[in-house]
């Protein structure tokens, strides 16, 4: 587990509780050294914007194999504790791509939600976002969620669009990670409104 720096509002974070966060990367190249791994640094970048809460990383680089994959998510749920599990890469239609099947192998519940929006987003660039298969479930009281792998898509993908005037365009799903995580008895996450505003519903 390694600490992520400090959210510039770090006395009023204090108070927080700190949330475990596991960084999956899965790639074939980037995990045997070919070229550099950009999705966890984008991540991690990300997470230390948005989430005013202390965090700690728990990070791993593997290569697209199911049963490597599954193994890593459940370590980091059932043994290192994560409350949130990230997952970068492997979940297009191409064979290697099994990010996705390792995923629902865990999963007790599926959240389809995550992925329709992550497809909605997308789809404001390209045509292709419809050939992604990214997934977001439940085990035990975490959650997972399979993002895409370059860093720009990460960002539209956790904080949404918004046009020239400010007007949102497009939802971020990690809006709506915070009280995911409380429904399911996970941290209690707080966000910078600047980057994400997360929506509880009013008591």
């Amino acid at each position: 587990m390694t600490a992520a720096p400090q959210h510039p509002d770090a006395a009023d974070a204090a108070a927080l509780p700190c949330v475990r966060i596991g960084l999956v990367a899965t790639s074939d190249r980037a995990s045997s050294g070919a070229y550099a791994d950009e999705g966890l640094p984008a991540l991690r970048q990300w997470l230390g914007r948005a989430v005013r809460n202390p965090m700690e990383f728990a990070e791993r680089l593997i290569p697209d194999e199911q049963p490597l994959i599954e193994r890593t998510l459940i370590e980091l749920v059932d043994e290192i504790g994560c409350d949130l599990v990230l997952t970068t890469g492997g979940t297009g239609p191409a064979p290697r791509d099994v990010t996705p099947e390792a995923t629902l192998a865990v999963a007790e519940r599926v959240m389809p939600g995550f992925g329709e929006q992550m497809r909605q987003i997308s789809l404001h660039f390209v045509p292709t976002a419809i050939l992604s298969r990214q997934v977001g479930v439940v085990r035990g009281r975490a959650l997972i969620l399979n993002l895409p792998g370059r860093p720009r898509a990460i960002a539209e993908t956790l904080g949404g669009l918004q046009g020239e005037d400010g007007q949102t365009i497009a939802h971020g799903i990690f809006a709506a990670v915070p009280y995911c995580l409380d429904l399911i008895g996970a941290a209690r996450i707080e966000t910078d409104p600047a980057v994400c505003q997360a929506f509880r519903p009013k008591k």
